[in-house]
């Protein structure tokens, strides 16, 4: 086996995509980010393979501080392919802080890294994966109507951010960097707002676009607008005008908040996988 290390987004995207695109709902963050990379929008990210001759075996992606994001393209070999890219990621000192995979390969990536490092795991997130194709139509829908954010929803749109962070048991990224993020989302027309009688009271955002899909992401309703439908509307109504575009939404869900993952089944959104995001500390 051979770890080959990637400083090209465009060559790392020639191994990488074909790939993900197999499965490009299932490996749609993988997708998504990758086209991100290769767009400049993430400064030093850390891109890798794991090859046997000319066959893949695993991949390996990071935007640090984020999760490594970990695909096993051969998964007969999983045990003997972690234990390489464990070895040769502390040889070569690259920081892992976490990592996010699919369930089951990122729950062995985990126990590896542990026993090899002595460093404790720590769950952050349980995720679900949904898809959607079609939007079910007969949901009721609670009253008002989406439009984008302006730069004049600046500042509530940060503070939501910020919130939302909190709701994740995310670690806060400081505000001056939430004010910048916020302002490129708004230019480029990604964050909706369902608002109700001249007042905001839901969001959500468009994500990580690959070739044939897209993600929904930052689904935030400030708790005394909650237990109203808006959020299940604002997510009905802006994957209905994703899909214009799309051939299918994805996102991820928080599988300990029954709500939620309640809510966009309802919508149409149906559950194709689970995904696991774990910390390390010493």
């Amino acid at each position: 086996m051979e770890f080959i290390r990637f400083d090209d987004a465009k060559r790392f995207a020639v191994v990488a995509e074909p790939v993900v695109e197999k499965q490009e709902d299932v490996f749609s963050l993988f997708y998504g980010v990758l086209q991100a990379i290769k767009a400049g929008k993430y400064d030093n990210p850390f891109m890798a393979a794991i090859m046997e001759g000319d066959e893949v075996l695993a991949l390996l992606q990071m935007t640090p501080p984020h999760p490594v994001n970990l695909v096993i393209v051969d998964e007969s070999k999983i045990d003997e392919v972690i234990d390489f890219i464990i070895q040769e990621l502390n040889e070569t000192a690259v920081t892992v802080t976490s990592v996010i995979s699919l369930k089951q390969w990122a729950t062995a990536f985990a126990e590896k890294w542990t026993a090899y490092t002595g460093e404790q795991q720590k769950l952050l997130m349980d995720q679900g994966l949904y898809r959607l194709d079609q939007v079910d139509e007969t949901i009721e829908m609670s009253p008002g109507s989406w439009r984008y954010a302006s730069m004049d929803d600046h500042s509530l749109v940060v503070s939501w951010y910020s919130k939302f962070e909190d709701d994740a048991n995310l670690n806060r990224t400081p505000i001056e960097r939430v004010n910048d993020i916020v302002k490129q989302f708004i230019e480029s027309q990604e964050v909706f707002l369902w608002e109700n009688e001249g007042k905001v009271v839901s969001m959500m955002k468009k994500s990580r676009p690959t070739r044939n899909g897209v993600t929904v992401s930052l689904v935030f309703t400030p708790k005394e607008e909650r237990r109203k439908g808006y959020a299940r509307t604002m997510v009905a109504c802006g994957s209905m005008e994703l899909l214009k575009e799309y051939n299918f939404c994805v996102l991820y869900t928080d599988m300990m908040n029954p709500t939620s993952n309640k809510i966009y089944k309802e919508i149409g959104y149906k559950h194709i996988a689970d995904s696991i995001h774990i910390g390390f500390q010493k």
